[in-house]
C-alpha cells in the first residue's frame, strides 16, 4: 500500500529549501549501471544540500502523481524559520508574508483556502477563521520533510483544487541509527528596537533525539523547538483616495493616513514525539505521534492617525496633480490622534496520530488511522488614543503637508510637537464614540478612548480511517486499494469587542508619568517624534471602563457563527504496473465518493416593533445541506526511455467553501433610494469548488542530481464559491415590525453562491543543475531554478468580465545558487512572485482583498563543518533574510500609486551553531 502519506520516508531537503528545489525534485540514474552507482551512492554518507536535492528528487521521480518535495538535510535541519518558507520555493508555489514572515501558501495561483494542509497524512486544522493552514505554527526544526501533490489520486482523502501540502515527521525505525542535534541561533533584526521597551534581538533553539531499542524493535524521536523572534517594521496606511472633495477639481487625494512603527515578539515553543513499534518477522507496525504547539505573538504598534479629505480639514490651493492623482498638498485644521497600541494573539494547536498496520498474508495490508487535531485561538487588539482635546474641533489643530511619489511613497510635514506630553492627552479626540451613545452607556459620542477587538476561533477535527491493500498477480495491476474515512470537523469564530473609556471621563488625562517612555520616531515618513507610553501597563492598571461594543454593534453577533461538518470518504483504486512494449507504464485509476452534511449555527436580524418603535432583534438560526460527491482520477507515468518519463493526470477534484461564507447569520439594511430591505450573510448550504484537472508533464534524469520538467495544467472550473445578490423574501423577518405600505418586503440578499463555467491554467518549468555536469573543476556547485506562468478566466455570468482570482501571480520564479564542498557550505535564494489579489485579515479576523505589489526576496547563508578541522559533530552557520530589504505592499483601486499599506521589514540575521552526536 502507498502510505507515503502516513508513513514518512527520510527525506532530506533541498536546503534554504529547497529553496531550490524550488526546481525541486528530481534526480536519478541515467542508465541501469548508473542506477547501481547511485545504490552504491547510499552506502557513502551524502549529507546537507545536495544529498537533500538527490533525495527530494527522488521521490519526486518514483511517485505516481504530480508532486514536489523537500527534505532536511539533517536531523531537525530545515534552515528556514517555518516550513511556509520552504515550500514557497517549490515550482507553482507562493507564499504571501504576515508581519514579514512567509505565512500562507498559494499553489497554482489558488487561494490559500483552496489547499489543505496535512501531518504524516492527517488533515490539519487551521488557526484563522477559514481553512488556510498558517505554516508559522510550525517549527522547521521538527519536520523532517514535506511533499505536495499536485494531481491527486483516489486514496488521497484530504484532497483540494489547488493542492495537498503533506508535512511529514521522522519515522525512527527507518531512521536507523542513534542521534542526538542541538541547534542553537541568535537573531537580528536590522532596523532595531522602533518601540520603547521592545528588543531587536531574539534567538531559535533546537533539540532532536532519535534512538532504537529492543533489538531494533521499538524506536522513539523527540524534538522540542523555541523561537523568540522579534519582528520590526515601519508601516503606513493610507485610507484611501477619494474623489468627492470639494476642492480637488475632481482628482483623487489622499483620505487620511495612519503611519506607526509595530515591534512583534514571536515567542513559539513546538513540541514533537514518536513512539514506533515493529516485532521483527511480524507483519504488524504500530505508530504514535503527538505535535503540540504554542504561539505567543506580542505587538507594540506606535503611530498617529491623520485624518485629510474625510475629515473637516481643507485641502489648499497649489496642489499637483499627475494622472488624475493629487501627489502634493496641505491639508490645514488636521487633528490628528496619537495612538498606543498592543495586540497579543495566542494559539495552541496539537495533533494526535494512531497508524498501525498488519500483513494479513501475502496478498493483504491492513490499515488503521486514528487522528485529532485541534487549535485554540485567542486574540486581543487593544487601541488606545491620545490628542489635544476631547471630541471634533475642541482640540488644536495641525497644517500638514503631503508628498506622493510615483512608487506610493508619502511624506508629511507638520507643525505640531506630537511628542509633547502636556499637549497630548488621553482621550477621544476624534468622535468615533457613536456606538456607545447607541448602546446607551454615555450620552455624547466624544467618549470613546480606546478599543478592543477580542475574536476567539476554535477548531477541532477528529478522523478514522480504515483501508486495504490487495496485491494483484497479472501483468496490469499491482495492486488494489479499498478505503473508507470519516470525519467530523467543528470551528467557531466569537466575534467580541469592548469600547475603551477612561475613568476619568469627561476630562482629558494627561499620561501619568509612571508610564511615559521615550517617544517614537515616525521620521521615515516625516511625522518626526510621537507621544509614546506603556499603554499595556496603563490599561492593566484599570485606567479605563469597558463596555461591551455587541450592545451598539449587532454585526458582531451575525459575524459570530459555529459550522459543523461530518465527511464520509470510501474510495477504490487499481495501482497499474505493466509494460508497453519495452517500456514501463505505472500509475492509478480510482474513484472517490464523499458524503457531506454540514451545517451552521448563526445570529439572524429581524425587526420588531415594540410599543410601536421598530427595533432590530437577533435570532439563532441554523442551516445546512446533505449532498453526495463522486471523484474519479488517473494517473499515469510513462517511461519513454531510462532517463525520460511523460506523465499524465486527470481528475475531479474539490476543496471546500471558506467557513466564514458558510456562516447561517446575516445582517438588515435598508435602502433609501429603492424602499427595500436589503441582506448581507454566508451561506451554510454553498458547495465546494470543483474542477476538472487535467495535467502533462515531461521530465528528464541526468548526472548525479540534475533534471529539467516541464509541465503544463488546465482546471476547467464546475463549481466556485462567489458573491452574489440575489432576491429574497424578508415578509418573516419583518413580519412582527411597523411597516409602510410603499416598503417592499422583496429585497435583495448578498451571500455566496456556486457559480459554474471558468478556467485556470498555466505552464510550469523546473531543472536541477549540478555543474560538475560541465566540468570536474566545478565539483560542489549547482543551481536551482523554477518558472511558473498561470492565467484565469473564471466569470459570474457568461457575459461578465473575468474576475481576478485570490493569491493568483501570473509569474513564480524560484532560484537557488550553491556550493558546497570540504564541509563549506553556501547559498543564495530568490523567489519573485508578480502582483496578486492578496487576503489580509482586518478587524476580527475577517477578510479583505487587496491588491498586491511584485515581491522579490532574496536570502542568503555561509555554513561550515568543523568536523573537517577536527572538532567532531559541529558547524556553524551565518543567514539573512530579506537580503534587499522587499517591503509588502498593497494598493488601492488596481492602481500601484494608491498605496494601501506599506510594509518595511528589514533584514534579519542569524548565526547559529549545531551539534550533531
Amino acid at each position: 500500500m502507498r502510505t507515503s502519506r502516513t508513513r514518512s520516508t527520510l527525506l532530506s531537503f533541498a536546503s534554504l529549501s529547497a529553496i531550490a528545489l524550488a526546481a525541486a525534485p528530481a534526480i536519478a540514474q541515467e542508465t541501469e549501471s548508473q542506477a547501481t552507482e547511485v545504490g552504491e551512492l547510499e552506502e557513502i554518507t551524502v549529507t546537507g544540500i545536495r544529498a537533500s536535492i538527490m533525495n527530494s528528487v527522488a521521490r519526486k521521480r518514483e511517485s505516481s502523481s504530480i508532486v514536489e518535495a523537500i527534505s532536511a538535510e539533517d536531523l531537525g535541519k530545515l534552515p528556514d524559520a517555518s516550513i511556509a518558507e520552504s515550500i514557497a520555493r517549490l515550482p507553482g508555489l507562493a507564499a504571501q508574508r504576515l508581519d514579514g514572515r512567509a505565512n500562507v501558501i498559494s499553489i497554482r495561483g489558488l487561494a490559500p483556502d483552496f489547499t489543505t494542509t496535512t501531518l504524516n497524512g492527517r488533515e490539519q486544522v487551521s488557526a484563522n477563521n477559514n481553512r488556510a493552514v498558517e505554516y508559522d505554527q510550525y517549527p522547521s526544526e521538527l519536520i523532517n520533510g514535506v511533499v505536495i501533490y499536485k494531481t491527486p489520486d483516489a486514496s488521497l482523502t484530504s484532497q483540494a483544487v489547488g493542492g495537498t501540502v503533506d508535512m511529514q515527521t521522522i519515522r525512527p525505525l527507518a531512521y536507523g541509527e542513534q542521534a542526538l542535534v542541538v541547534n542553537v541561533r541568535g537573531e537580528y533584526a536590522d532596523l532595531g528596537a522602533l518601540n520603547s521597551g521592545t528588543s531587536a534581538w531574539g534567538y531559535r533553539a533546537s533539540v532532536s533525539y532519535v534512538d532504537q531499542f529492543a533489538d531494533d524493535t521499538v524506536g522513539v524521536a523527540f524534538g522540542y523547538a523555541r523561537m523568540l523572534s522579534p519582528t520590526q517594521e515601519e508601516r503606513w496606511n493610507a485610507w484611501g483616495f477619494p474623489g468627492d472633495n470639494g476642492n480637488a477639481d475632481g482628482n483623487l487625494v489622499i483620505g487620511g493616513a495612519k503611519p506607526y512603527v509595530k515591534s512583534n515578539e514571536l515567542t513559539r515553543d513546538g513540541l514533537l514525539g514518536v513512539i514506533e513499534y515493529a516485532p521483527h518477522d511480524s507483519a504488524f507496525r504500530t505508530t504514535i505521534d503527538a505535535y503540540y504547539s504554542k504561539f505567543d505573538d506580542e505587538q507594540t504598534l506606535r503611530g498617529i492617525e491623520i485624518p485629510l479629505s474625510w475629515s473637516g480639514a481643507q485641502l489648499q490651493d497649489g496642489w499637483t496633480e499627475v494622472d488624475g492623482l493629487i501627489t502634493e498638498g496641505q491639508f490645514n485644521g488636521v487633528e490628528a490622534v496619537v495612538r498606543n497600541d498592543f495586540v497579543d494573539r495566542k494559539a495552541e494547536t496539537i495533533a494526535l496520530g494512531w497508524n498501525t498496520e498488519y500483513q494479513m498474508n501475502e496478498s493483504w495490508l491492513l490499515e488503521a488511522d486514528l487522528s485529532y487535531s485541534k487549535v485554540d485561538r485567542v486574540e486581543r487588539n487593544t487601541e488606545t488614543y491620545a490628542g489635544t482635546g476631547r471630541g471634533s474641533g475642541v482640540g488644536a489643530t495641525d497644517d500638514i503637508g503631503f508628498s506622493i511619489t510615483p512608487d506610493g511613497a508619502a511624506v508629511f510635514t507638520h507643525g505640531l510637537n506630537y511628542s509633547d506630553p502636556a499637549l497630548m492627552q488621553l482621550g477621544g479626540p476624534l468622535s468615533w464614540g457613536g456606538g456607545l451613545v447607541n448602546a446607551g452607556a454615555y450620552p455624547a459620542d466624544n467618549a470613546q478612548d480606546g478599543f478592543i477587538n477580542a475574536p476567539e476561533a476554535d477548531d477541532e477535527l477528529y478522523a478514522i480511517r480504515l483501508s486495504a491493500e490487495q496485491t494483484v498477480q497479472n501483468d496490469f495491476l499491482s495492486s488494489i486499494e479499498y478505503g473508507v474515512r470519516y470525519a467530523k470537523r467543528t470551528k467557531s469564530l466569537d466575534d467580541k469587542g469592548y469600547f475603551l473609556t477612561l475613568k476619568d471621563y469627561p476630562a482629558d488625562v494627561p499620561v501619568p508619568s509612571q508610564y511615559l517612555l521615550d517617544p517614537t520616531s515616525l521620521a521615515f515618513i516625516g511625522m518626526g517624534n510621537v507621544l509614546s507610553y506603556d499603554a499595556r501597563a496603563l490599561f492593566d492598571s484599570g485606567a479605563y471602563v469597558l463596555t461591551d461594543a455587541s450592545e451598539s454593534e449587532l454585526s458582531r453577533s451575525t459575524n459570530s457563527w459555529l459550522v459543523e461538518e461530518k465527511v464520509f470518504n470510501g474510495y477504490v483504486q487499481a495501482n497499474i504496473d505493466t509494460m508497453v512494449g519495452d517500456r514501463q507504464l505505472t500509475g492509478n485509476v480510482g474513484v472517490q465518493a464523499v458524503h457531506t452534511d454540514q451545517s451552521s449555527t448563526g445570529a439572524a436580524a429581524r425587526v420588531v416593533a415594540v410599543n410601536g418603535v421598530n427595533t432590530v432583534q437577533l435570532i439563532e438560526v441554523t442551516d445546512g445541506a446533505k449532498y453526495w460527491d463522486f471523484l474519479p482520477s488517473m494517473n499515469l507515468s510513462y517511461n519513454l526511455s531510462e532517463n525520460n518519463k511523460i506523465r499524465f493526470s486527470v481528475a475531479q477534484v474539490l476543496a471546500r467553501a471558506r467557513m466564514d461564507q458558510m456562516n447561517a447569520g446575516f445582517e438588515l439594511g435598508y435602502d433609501q433610494v429603492t424602499r427595500t430591505v436589503r441582506g448581507k450573510g454566508g451561506n451554510p448550504q454553498l458547495k465546494p469548488f470543483k474542477t476538472w484537472q487535467f495535467d502533462l508533464a515531461f521530465e528528464t534524469y541526468f548526472g548525479d542530481g540534475g533534471y529539467v520538467s516541464l509541465a503544463g495544467f488546465y482546471k476547467k472550473v464546475q463549481s466556485f464559491p462567489f458573491t452574489t445578490f440575489t432576491e429574497y423574501d424578508f415578509s418573516d423577518i419583518l413580519a412582527q415590525a411597523e411597516i409602510d405600505d410603499a416598503i417592499s418586503t422583496t429585497g435583495l440578499i448578498e451571500q455566496p453562491d456556486n457559480i459554474d463555467g471558468g478556467k485556470v491554467y498555466g505552464v510550469e518549468f523546473s531543472a536541477s543543475l549540478p555543474f560538475n555536469m560541465v566540468s570536474e573543476s566545478l565539483d560542489g556547485f549547482g543551481a536551482l531554478f523554477s518558472a511558473s506562468l498561470t492565467e484565469s478566466s473564471i466569470k459570474e455570468t457568461p457575459d461578465s468580465d473575468p474576475i481576478q482570482m485570490p493569491g493568483l501571480s501570473k509569474t513564480v520564479i524560484n532560484s537557488t545558487v550553491y556550493y558546497e564542498k570540504y564541509g563549506f557550505q553556501a547559498r543564495a535564494s530568490l523567489r519573485h512572485r508578480s502582483s496578486f489579489l492578496g487576503e489580509v485579515s482586518t478587524l476580527s479576523l475577517q477578510r479583505a482583498l487587496v491588491d498586491v505589489k511584485p515581491e522579490t526576496i532574496i536570502d542568503a547563508q555561509i555554513g561550515y563543518d568543523l568536523s573537517e578541522v577536527g572538532i567532531d559533530g559541529l558547524s556553524v552557520l551565518f543567514q539573512v533574510n530579506n537580503l534587499t530589504n522587499e517591503p509588502f505592499t498593497s494598493y488601492y483601486n488596481g492602481d500601484p500609486r494608491q498605496v494601501r499599506d506599506f510594509q518595511s521589514y528589514g533584514r534579519t540575521y542569524l548565526f547559529g551553531v549545531k551539534y550533531r552526536m
